[in-house]
């Protein structure tokens, strides 16, 4: 257990006004009792908006029984783990259902990354069966040998009216997502069915209930999806699957207007792009909750002229603590912050800013720390990690569960988290959380790299995009051989747009490398995304 300094006055104030209203009552229930309750409620309500129509509450609820089924007579038991190789799709969302229904735990995963990544996710959970789509099945089966996989396909499944008999319990695992590691191995988070409870249950920064119609857009490996999903199946409402792989505004307007979708995600730097090409895309959704990276002023003050004060939304949250964390309602922007604020804790989380030890003041930045029912249980297989990240404290007197961000904010004058950066090379890139070790570790395993360094730059739409800089054993080296390395071990967006060689890596007087330097060596914007130096 860690031990914090007793704090002062004036830092217990403002962290109990920090956190006041945020403990409330939520349902002790498993997802599947959730749903299945809605379902019975309102049999008759359209649950999901896919491209080749509509299912109803009643219809969804059956056909997940019949995969359920299926997954159970392949082997599948309460407390397995599956992993889900399906894109956005009708089949995609039966199922997570269908795991949720056997008690299992669901790992979606992207069928776009490489073999070996998908291998490794699957040795770590322990997982043995996979389930895709059935066109997908023998290419499925030849990239990941040894492992069962279950077809799933809408024209193939009969709606049952009876689920399986297991009830499920709230501190089940209900999902793992896997993040970025700087040791070169991603870290295996999972979730338990209370923290989804946890962050749709009279959410305090969107409106979630039976007339909610939610738009689900996020890659289902990205925690986005965790709301987007069960934010409107737990609460009677409508999900809507956006129909494309690729994101087209005209499209997505469409979309928007179609089903009338009433809240939306979007990461910042979609955000960004829509204010800046066509903000009239959004003119019809009530809601837009927005995050993943720090906020650019400039685009928030537009998007503020262009929406008003109500309706658009930041949010914060690490995926260890199920997806959202704290929230921020965009009503004015203040000439004294210099950022924009990530807000208060959403409901039944706790966040408390310490250093050194102790709780900061109002103006003291120091480490954000969060508690509450959303926390993951701990990293797979990571005890160390753990005991470092998950950490235990009494504060105000009660004893509470941490778990360390490596987020730095302060404490505003007016009782909200302001975001100050970084502790360590972690970033957020398009929402998704990088180690910038984990690409320098592959950059270095490559053979013809003696040296390298991952570092991020400003983009054109007011975001950050990844950029390497690596010394290599020839001169005639081709970068993009080296990208096609990365390629062939990393997820697409963990591979640099640009890599540049150079001859060395400049230092600073204490011998670190100077990335001020090396970036003044790149135009930020002269090189299109996808390009090579």
């Amino acid at each position: 257990m860690t031990t914090l300094h007793r704090p002062t006055a004036a830092a217990l104030a403002a962290h109990r006004a920090l956190n006041e209203g945020a403990t409330t009552s939520y349902p002790e229930r498993s997802v599947k009792e959730l749903f299945e309750a809605q379902a019975a409620r309102r049999p008759a309500a359209t649950a999901l908006v896919h491209p080749g129509g509509r299912l109803s509450y009643r219809a969804l609820d059956g056909l997940a029984n019949d995969l359920a089924a299926k997954m159970e007579d392949a082997g599948v038991r309460p407390g397995d783990t599956v992993m889900v190789l399906i894109a956005r799709s009708a089949e995609l969302i039966i199922a997570l259902l269908a795991a949720a229904k056997c008690g299992a735990a669901y790992l979606p995963a992207d069928a776009s990354w490489p073999d070996d990544r998908l291998s490794t996710l699957l040795a770590r959970t322990g997982a043995t069966r996979v389930l895709t789509r059935a066109a997908d099945t023998a290419a499925v089966g030849a990239r990941l040998p040894g492992h069962t996989v279950v077809p799933v396909e809408l024209d193939l499944l009969t709606p049952w009216r009876e689920s399986p008999s297991y009830r499920g319990f709230a501190d089940d695992i209900a999902y793992i997502n896997f993040t970025s590691g700087s040791t070169g191995t991603p870290k295996g988070v999972p979730v338990r069915n209370r923290g989804i409870v946890r962050l749709v249950h009279d959410a305090r920064y969107a409106r979630l209930d039976e007339d909610t119609v939610l738009l689900q857009l996020a890659p289902a490996s990205f925690d986005a999806a965790t709301f987007e999903i069960w934010g409107a199946l737990l609460a009677g409402g409508t999900c809507v699957l956006y129909p494309d792989s690729f994101i087209r505004l005209g499209r997505l307007r469409r979309v928007l207007t179609e089903h009338r979708v009433s809240v939306l995600f979007l990461t910042t730097a979609l955000f960004n792009t829509i204010v800046d090409e066509a903000p009239d895309t959004l003119d019809t959704v009530t809601t837009i909750l927005t995050g993943g990276e720090a906020h650019s002023l400039t685009h928030m003050a537009t998007a503020l002229r262009v929406y008003g004060p109500d309706r658009i939304v930041s949010v914060y949250g690490p995926t260890e603590c199920t997806t959202f964390a704290t929230y921020h309602p965009v009503r004015t922007l203040h000439p004294d912050e210099s950022s924009l604020p990530i807000g208060r804790p959403i409901q039944n989380t706790r966040a408390y800013v310490v250093h050194e030890g102790r709780l900061c003041e109002p103006g003291e930045t120091g480490e954000v720390l969060l508690a509450g029912p959303g926390l993951s249980p701990g990293y797979l297989g990571l005890p160390q990690t753990n005991a470092r990240q998950f950490v235990e404290a009494d504060i105000d007197g009660v004893r509470e569960r941490l778990y360390r961000t490596g987020d730095r904010a302060r404490l505003s004058e007016r009782g909200h988290l302001v975001f100050q950066g970084r502790l360590d090379d972690q970033v957020k890139i398009n929402g998704f959380r990088i180690e910038l070790g984990e690409i320098a570790y592959h950059l270095d395993a490559h053979p013809a790299v003696r040296q390298s360094f991952v570092t991020t730059r400003p983009n054109a739409q007011g975001g950050q995009e990844l950029i390497a800089f690596a010394v290599p054993d020839a001169a005639d080296r081709d970068p993009e051989e080296i990208r096609a390395h990365l390629r062939g071990i990393l997820p697409a967006y963990m591979v640099p747009p640009v890599i540049r060689l150079c001859a060395e890596l400049p230092l600073t007087g204490t011998g670190k490398v100077d990335r001020r330097a090396l970036l003044a060596t790149q135009d930020p914007l002269s090189l299109p995304a996808g390009a090579s130096s």
